[in-house]
């Protein structure tokens, strides 16, 4: 999975932040509308999502968390509890088959 570099992300979520809070101070402006859709079209693309609540919330995680910690918790699905680590993939123990 190719992550985007978190300094572009940083930006990229400060820019939402920043059209968001001026989108609230005037939400009858057309153009600032349009350039805060925009700002959080392009925070979608970056972090795979698709509305931009989730984007910015993404972003958050991934800018406080580590890769590892982003990725299990992007993955959404816990380890089983008798996997190891084997060559960077975790492989399930198998039971031995009883007749």
């Amino acid at each position: 999975m190719l992550l985007p570099a978190k300094t572009e992300v940083a930006r990229q979520l400060r820019r939402y932040r920043a059209w968001e809070r001026v989108m609230l101070a005037s939400p009858a402006d057309r153009a600032v509308r349009a350039t805060f859709e925009d700002s959080g079209y392009t925070l979608c693309v970056l972090m795979g999502k698709r509305c931009a609540r989730e984007a910015a919330d993404a972003a958050e995680r991934y800018l406080r968390t580590t890769l590892a910690v982003y990725l299990q918790e992007q993955d959404g699905r816990p380890r089983p509890a008798g996997a190891a680590r084997r060559g960077g993939r975790a492989v399930a123990r198998l039971a031995p088959a009883t007749p």
